[in-house]
């Protein structure tokens, strides 16, 4: 993989948000589930669609602190508008766990 200097990790905006709303997404070609993620007031509301259900269901994830992509351009799932991208690791057979905070802290805070 190339190398990046700390500028071109400078212009990736990944914040802290928390899911709001969460619903299946059946639609999808593969398993997925909607979420709507609050940013914050400078941010706001986006929403995303993310492959998680081996170890999520929609109602587990309402309330959940996450991490996302906020500045990458809007793309169309299906006939979902995907405005986020939420992120995760594989587990030891791939699925995906997503990353959140080990502590308390205030939706909208990026990543340093």
């Amino acid at each position: 993989m190339a190398e990046i200097s700390f500028d071109d990790f400078l212009k990736v905006d990944i914040r802290v948000g928390k899911v709001m709303r969460a619903e299946p997404f059946p639609e999808a070609r593969k398993p997925a589930i909607k979420m709507w993620i609050d940013f914050g007031p400078e941010i706001g509301e986006r929403k995303t669609s993310a492959q998680v259900t081996q170890h999520y269901t929609p109602e587990e994830l309402i309330g959940k602190t996450v991490l996302g992509v906020i500045n990458f351009p809007p793309r169309q799932i299906g006939k979902f508008m995907s405005e986020v991208l939420v992120l995760g690791v594989p587990d030891d057979t791939g699925e995906v766990v997503l990353l959140t905070p080990d502590k308390d802290v205030p939706v909208g805070g990026r990543m340093f």
